[in-house]
């Protein structure tokens, strides 16, 4: 039987993977920098923090969870986003007692069954970062300036930053009253599940992917226009913030992203040009869902990206990434005594970070010469019998043809500073 990679899944060959390490070393990087320590938590949890934090009538609960029980017939759930998991583990280990400002980055396969698409999988490798602690607009603001400056290390250009405010649960009240009355007329026009948002959920009207749907979320009524006095001032502070941090951005009302859990500030970074599938990543504030899991009232806020769709955006706009795909050096032994003479050395090399390739089944001194050219080496080591009488051995340019001789000892020192 021949077997195939499951829908919607795929493999990070070889020849991709040093991209992903670079990515995810950025990443790391920057949210270090901004005072972010990573978490990581199990890829599977009880199905019901996910239903309680998303919310039941979600479209990652109703459809896209990978929902099993275990031989005790307790429920659980493959994790389809990160921000639940971490709120868990806060919770779980007081985390809050060791600082009142908490900062949270994760890094990890999450897990969705939805419909396949250029970058969009089943199963998709996410980063976040989450602040909890306090609700001040300034946290806002830096949570949005950490991934702008994520990307812009990276090289991109060809994106932008979109904000909103879906104020609180006070303001929300009126809004979605508000939003039934536009959309009743409409009812007989919408698709499927835009009906049922409209009695669970109106708000995420505004959010529907289907065209014909999408063309009534133009003239609908703005949550802007409805936030109450505190909400009003947390979201103009946060354009305040974001304008001294010199932070370009448009407001966006239509961005309610697809969680029942934000609140105030959402936000999402559009990249122009991959189509519908757009978002590079999206976020907000989540000031009750920590209270909602079982811990104290708590603010927070966060974001996620997904490394496939920014791995197609940076190919999109051509950025190369500065990444090592060839080896700094090749080996080159004339025969079994200069190879013994060799090995320390190798190790050595190796022990050092220094990428040394090796061919045993190449014997001969031409053909390893050949296999050193065709590896795309940087230099040649070479050990022949009079490197070996002599206990020294020559590094060759393979571009230049430049020779060296070195002791063993030196070598690492020359290899590294190259």
């Amino acid at each position: 039987m021949k077997y195939k990679i499951p829908r919607g899944t795929f493999d990070i060959l070889p020849k991709d993977s040093a991209s992903w390490q670079y990515v995810t070393s950025i990443f790391r990087k920057t949210a270090s920098s901004y005072g972010y320590q990573e978490i990581t938590t199990p890829i599977f949890e009880q199905s019901d923090l996910f239903e309680r934090s998303s919310g039941e009538s979600s479209d990652v609960v109703q459809k896209e969870m990978y929902r099993f029980e275990d031989r005790k017939g307790r429920s659980f759930a493959l994790r389809p986003e990160g921000t639940a998991p971490v709120v868990r583990s806060y919770v779980e280990n007081n985390l809050g007692v060791l600082s009142p400002r908490t900062k949270l980055y994760y890094i990890g396969p999450m897990f969705r069954y939805d419909r396949p698409q250029a970058g969009r999988y089943r199963q998709f490798y996410q980063y976040g970062i989450e602040f909890i602690g306090s609700d001040h607009p300034y946290y806002d603001a830096e949570v949005i300036a950490l991934e702008m400056e994520f990307l812009k290390a990276l090289g991109l250009q060809k994106f932008h930053l979109e904000i909103n405010s879906v104020g609180c649960k006070s303001c929300s009240v009126d809004y979605e009253t508000a939003l039934k009355e536009y959309f009743r007329p409409h009812l007989p026009e919408l698709c499927g599940d835009c009906q049922t948002r409209f009695e669970q959920k109106p708000r995420r009207l505004l959010d529907c992917k289907v065209p014909s749907c999408r063309q009534f979320r133009v003239q609908a009524p703005s949550q802007i226009d409805f936030l109450d006095a505190g909400c009003k001032e947390h979201f103009s502070s946060v354009q305040q913030y974001l304008q001294q941090m010199k932070i370009e951005y448009r407001i966006n009302p239509a961005i309610v992203r697809g969680l029942d859990y934000y609140t105030n500030t959402a936000f999402e970074f559009i990249f122009e040009g991959l189509g519908a599938q757009n978002t590079l990543a999206g976020g907000g504030r989540y000031n009750y869902l920590i209270e909602q899991i079982g811990g104290k009232p708590t603010p927070a806020i966060g974001f996620a990206g997904g490394f496939e769709r920014l791995l197609l955006a940076l190919e999109e706009e051509g950025v190369a990434l500065p990444v090592e795909t060839k080896p700094t050096a090749y080996l080159i032994c004339a025969g079994e005594a200069a190879l013994a003479f060799a090995m320390p050395m190798l190790r050595d090399l190796r022990a050092a970070g220094i990428w040394v390739d090796y061919n045993a089944d190449k014997t001969s001194f031409k053909a390893q010469m050949k296999a050193s050219d065709q590896s795309g080496a940087r230099f040649a080591i070479i050990i022949g019998e009079d490197e070996l009488q002599e206990g020294f051995v020559t590094l060759k340019n393979l571009q230049s043809g430049e020779q060296l001789r070195l002791a063993p000892a030196d070598l690492s020192g020359v290899l590294l500073k190259d």
